[in-house]
């Protein structure tokens, strides 16, 4: 037997969504926590998230600050040799 109780749930249909992607490529729809932009699944959740400073960096150090300019300088430098190799060739 169905309620005659109306609910109601027009505060909840008002709220801001998440629009984080999920695994289909549309965004989520679930509401977002309050004062955030995410949902509880998405990162709006106390304590989700990546720790400030990128901490995580230092677990192996191949995205430190330090790492990452020394592979562009790499990258640079093949590039250069590159274009050396190919006006001689």
């Amino acid at each position: 037997m169905a309620s005659a109780h109306k609910r109601n749930t027009g505060a909840m249909l008002a709220s801001p969504r998440c629009g984080a992607k999920i695994r289909k490529g549309v965004p989520c729809r679930a509401p977002a926590v309050n004062g955030r932009r995410r949902c509880r699944m998405h990162g709006g959740a106390p304590g989700s998230g990546a720790p400030r400073g990128n901490r995580n960096a230092l677990k192996h150090g191949g995205y430190t600050k330090q790492a990452l300019e020394r592979r562009a300088a790499m990258r640079e430098l093949i590039r250069e040799a590159r274009q050396v190799l190919k006006e001689f060739g």
